[in-house]
């Protein structure tokens, strides 16, 4: 792998005409990703009163059903993703998804919505494992800070058009149709739900068709084919899946020393997850969720999700060591675990602030949803948009003059100086002192998204970026879309709806944040540099 130094000291490769295609059609998946995953919060009073369903069902349809398939089958597919054909894999998850984004609108029932949501879960668990792996073998290192941002203007783009484009479309139709004689009988929402669908079945064509780049080459280390790439997508969904993770040890014929880690690692799993079920329950008791013909209790429910996915992170490192050494050698480095640790924890404390600010303001300030949603909505997506395009040329330039140490840095800056804005932000007295505090906050924020990613799949070599991805994927939405709003919702009922302070508090976090980032920023060059080493170790034949 390029050190800091060969970036210095060699020239830098030019991107093709085809790079930069490649990176409109993926940052354009990403943000439709976004768009037919967030609509439901903007459509959810319309679809409740229609459907005649609670805000229980609407939060297992948002948080839990999405969050589970899509963390799950993150992990085969981003193991296909190293394996097959990348922009075959992205154009048929495109169109599996808007095909399931879609059918939420024909849906007169809970049950036809939760298999919608389980649908659009599955399909983009494959966005971004593609998206980074495409992205990576059009881009030469020095410019990867740049392609990141990219990303994440269309993850800020997509969030906004999920705002706007679901309420001002679902509004529209509601209008002109108040009278009835709707096409199909429709309602605003479900109308909203097809328009927001129908964009991926043309980008799904366009990004099938697209020319594969070659894996590694940008690296100058060129992966050999897989040739069964499909048998080790199934292999991994069957070794990561709680009950037939132990089908998979006892095919493998694994040794009695995993049996114990991963039987040791399950009890301690449950303990954890029983006993922070107890401790929310005392700290802020929840009626039982009535859904699917069952009472649940919300706190059972949420731990659940986290003890499982921690479960299936836990198989999923078992699987390496046991038929993959070279990237259980790679991927289990300090940098790489202690960066996926951060863009969790922080990835918790975005959810929780921007899940809750929309009622905050609402609460504080007394503004209207309509109010908040078009001027908090497009700030945000604004907002969220400007700080990618200064970080990305920012981290490029870092890396250039100091290497992975250079986004190390920046990635600190944004993510311990950011919660001291905060603060400042929701002590504000007004809604205007509001927004002039938050656009400070919000860019500062935003910065930590391209260093971070850039340098995190600069640390694994080629053929391990889309699994990597996965990895990414199912510790930040268990982190983040599962214990973010979650913390800061309990924290609010146990302060009487005090929504400022229940936001504020996720922050507690980011010491932890901090010290994984100095751990990065003392064992990046080393980890840098033994990346091929590690791999060697393990068997790569590089």
């Amino acid at each position: 792998m390029a050190t800091a130094a060969d970036d210095t000291s060699k020239p830098v490769p030019e991107v093709s005409r085809a790079g930069w295609y490649a990176l409109i059609l993926v940052s354009s998946a990403q943000a439709m990703s976004l768009l037919d995953r967030q609509i439901l919060s903007i459509l959810a009073p319309s679809i409740r009163k229609d459907l005649g369903i609670g805000d229980a069902e609407l939060g297992l349809l948002y948080g839990t059903v999405f969050a589970l398939f899509y963390a799950l089958f993150s992990l085969p597919l981003g193991r296909l993703v190293d394996g097959w054909v990348r922009t075959r894999l992205l154009g048929i998850c495109v169109f599996f998804w808007s095909i399931s984004a879609g059918m939420a609108a024909f849906a007169t029932s809970f049950t036809l919505l939760a298999l919608s949501r389980l649908g659009v879960g599955i399909g983009e668990a494959a966005a971004q494992p593609a998206a980074n792996s495409i992205i990576f073998d059009e881009f030469p290192r020095a410019k990867r800070g740049t392609a990141m941002a990219a990303l994440g203007i269309a993850v800020a783009l997509g969030l906004g058009l999920s705002m706007t484009l679901g309420g001002v479309v679902a509004h529209w139709w509601d209008v002109r149709y108040a009278g009835g004689g709707a096409p199909m009988n429709f309602s605003g929402w479900q109308f909203a739900f097809l328009v927001a669908a129908l964009p991926g079945f043309p980008l799904a064509w366009m990004i099938y068709r697209m020319k594969e780049p070659v894996r590694g080459a940008m690296d100058g280390i060129t992966a050999p084919a897989d040739p069964h790439p499909f048998k080790a997508s199934a292999a991994v969904l069957g070794a990561v899946t709680p009950g037939a993770n132990w089908f998979m040890l006892w095919h493998r014929k694994a040794g009695g020393k995993q049996w114990a880690i991963n039987l040791i690692g399950l009890a301690v799993i449950l303990t954890v997850c029983i006993s922070m079920t107890h401790l929310a329950q005392g700290f802020s008791p929840r009626p039982p969720i009535e859904a699917l013909g069952l009472s649940l209790d919300p706190h059972v429910l949420q731990w659940f999700v986290v003890g499982f996915g921690a479960f299936v992170v836990l198989n999923l490192f078992q699987s390496f060591k046991l038929t993959d050494k070279p990237t259980y050698n790679v991927v289990l480095s300090p940098s790489v675990i202690m960066l996926v640790v951060v863009a969790g924890l922080q990835t918790s404390i975005n959810y929780g602030v921007m899940g809750f600010t929309p009622s905050f303001l609402n609460r504080a300030f007394g503004l209207s949803p309509a109010e908040t949603g078009v001027q908090f909505g497009l700030l945000s997506a604004v907002l969220g948009m400007i700080g990618p395009i200064v970080a990305g040329p920012l981290s490029d330039w870092l890396t250039k003059r100091m290497g992975g140490q250079g986004r190390v840095w920046l990635t600190i800056f944004s993510l311990c100086v950011s919660p001291l804005f905060g603060l400042w932000t929701f002590s504000a007295p007004d809604p205007g002192s509001f927004y002039l505090r938050f656009v400070f906050y919000s860019l500062i924020l935003t910065l930590w998204l391209p260093p971070l990613y850039s340098l995190l799949y600069d640390l694994v070599l080629p053929r391990m970026r889309g699994i990597t991805s996965s990895v990414f994927i199912i510790v930040t939405t268990l982190l983040g879309l599962g214990m973010g709003p979650y913390f800061v919702g309990i924290v609010s009922d146990r302060t009487g709806g005090d929504l400022a302070q229940a936001i504020m508090s996720i922050n507690v976090v980011a010491p932890v944040i901090g010290v994984c980032l100095l751990v990065v920023l003392l064992r990046v060059r080393r980890d840098e540099a033994t990346v091929i080493e590690r791999a060697r170790a393990g068997g790569e034949p590089i």
